[in-house]
């Protein structure tokens, strides 16, 4: 898919370095070799180094320009050890239940995000989503002005009149089921972000309902509302509208007749759902009844990113993940 040798071709030239701390599973070993041959990032395999090694042997794969880091014996560690006791005093953690708690790859490969000795990591092929997402939370947080983590989907079709070069960003399809007034307009700033790095596009965020302007009423329209309020003043310069029914949002006609005179209605390429039912819902739909292609989920909202894969995940997945993982860490368009 275009997008996809675009997104690659564009991680290529950024040169961000990704953890990688699921060593044990064969597709992240493969996964690894592929983006060091492709030049995607540079991978950082992070765990025993045996395992990786004989992992790599065992499929017959070089163990050449490939990193790796042991949290066992790695030079750091009491360093990292420190900086997670510094987060966590708070909550009643010790120093040498932070030394104890860095054995976890998952939990070491945030702490290195955080750090700045890597740019990004990638897991969930082997853990949860919940496991990934605390090790950021906890060793990461939230980026600044953000009170919330979300998450994306690019939907890609090749042919489409709508959004922009075939693209339409949907959020949030994943993590939130019923995100504040101010948690909405936190997850479209965060979307347009995203947008932007990946898509190359200057973001026109719509906020959907359904509701156009004052056409329907009730708290879920008011919720909408305020979003837009708070969006439009966290956020001058983005081009945003809401409450806007999807037609309204995305077909030029309908756009301008319900809403006139508007610089996101029927021109729209994000799109923010108003809970996880909508936005979830939305993307399977558009994936299975259109034909596009769901890219995601992505993960945003964090201060230096970590994103989840699924536990189903081909090889193709991961190095996919980790080339938009890359251009997030930079903030580059493609």
């Amino acid at each position: 898919m275009e997008f996809i040798r675009r997104l690659r071709e564009t991680a290529s030239r950024v040169g961000a370095t990704i953890v990688l701390p699921e060593i044990e599973d064969e597709r992240t070993l493969r996964a690894a070799a592929m983006i060091r041959d492709e030049n995607v990032a540079k991978p950082v395999l992070l765990g025993a180094s045996d395992v990786a090694l004989n992992g790599l042997r065992n499929l017959g794969i070089a163990a050449d320009g490939l990193a790796f880091i042991d949290p066992a014996t790695d030079a750091v560690r009491d360093e990292l050890a420190a900086s997670y006791h510094r987060k966590r005093e708070h909550k009643g953690m010790t120093l040498e239940a932070a030394r104890e708690a860095v054995r976890d790859p998952l939990l070491y490969g945030a702490l290195m995000v955080d750090a700045g000795r890597a740019d990004g990591m990638v897991a969930g092929a082997v853990n949860s989503t919940g496991d990934v997402l605390r090790a950021g939370f906890q060793a990461i947080g939230t980026a600044a002005g953000c009170s919330i983590v979300s998450s994306c989907f690019v939907m890609v079709k090749q042919g489409w009149e709508l959004g922009t070069d075939g693209m339409i960003v949907f959020a949030d399809c994943a993590v939130n089921p019923s995100p504040d007034a101010a948690q909405l307009a936190d997850i479209a700033v965060a979307t347009a972000a995203t947008a932007h790095a990946l898509c190359g596009f200057e973001p026109r965020v719509a906020m959907l309902s359904y509701s156009t302007g004052a056409s329907g009423a009730g708290a879920d329209v008011e919720k909408v509302v305020e979003a837009t309020r708070l969006l439009r003043a966290k956020a001058p310069d983005l081009a945003v509208d809401g409450p806007l029914q999807a037609d309204a949002a995305l077909v030029p006609a309908i756009g301008e007749s319900k809403a006139p005179g508007s610089s996101v209605a029927g021109r729209a390429n994000v799109l923010i759902f108003p809970d996880l039912d909508a936005g979830n819902i939305g993307y399977k739909l558009v994936q299975r009844l259109a034909g596009a292609e769901a890219v995601g989920p992505v993960m945003q909202g964090m201060a230096r990113p970590v994103n989840d894969l699924s536990r189903g995940c081909s090889v193709d997945d991961i190095v996919n993940v980790v080339a938009i993982t890359a251009l997030q860490g930079q903030g580059v368009r493609t």
